[in-house]
């Protein structure tokens, strides 16, 4: 058993949903006592950075039920299995904002909850928007604003918990050291 390894006895199924599964598992840990782990499984996801020609942030406002209050959040959306990121990225970016790009680079990626959950989070960027010329459907249960911000608009409705949520503060955090580094 490597170093800091728990092994896995047993894994209990408890629920399969639309975006998530839960499980939890009978582990073994490094000092040998056993312990329950309780665990999402979620496919993945991705967000995208996508700045106007008038060097605006594209944001969505979402309301977030587990919060009970609406979001600005950067465009973000759920792998669907066996979908590239950088597809998925500009699937949600049509989607959620009317806008589509042919360039996205790749910024990072990270787990967003690793204490209790899988998900891998696949952030993009792009400066080269453009309007979509037919509406794309978006999920029928997702009802989303678009909001378009400069960095520092942003910076303010970080300050007063608007833009609450861990992406796109990193996407705030990212476009302020991206400026910093060009000044």
């Amino acid at each position: 058993m490597k170093k800091m390894e728990e092994k896995t006895i047993k894994t209990d199924e408890i629920y399969n949903g639309k975006v998530v599964q839960l499980q939890v598992d009978d582990v073994t840990l490094p000092n040998g006592e056993n312990a329950k782990r309780e665990i999402i499984k979620h496919p993945g996801a991705v967000a995208v950075i996508a700045l106007t020609k008038d060097n605006k942030i594209v944001f969505v406002e979402q309301y977030r039920k587990p919060l009970e209050k609406s979001l600005i959040e950067i465009p973000a959306g759920k792998l669907e299995e066996g979908e590239d990121p950088e597809v998925t990225a500009v699937r949600e970016l049509e989607e959620e904002t009317g806008y589509t790009t042919n360039e996205l680079s790749f910024v990072t990626s990270f787990y967003t909850s690793p204490g209790f959950a899988n998900e891998l989070m696949y952030i993009y960027i792009t400066d080269q928007l453009q309007i979509v010329e037919e509406t794309v459907n978006g999920d029928d249960d997702e009802f989303v604003e678009l909001v378009e911000l400069t960095l520092d608009e942003a910076k303010e409705y970080v300050e007063a918990e608007r833009i609450h949520d861990a992406k796109t503060n990193y996407a705030i955090l990212y476009l302020h050291a991206l400026k910093r580094s060009m000044a």
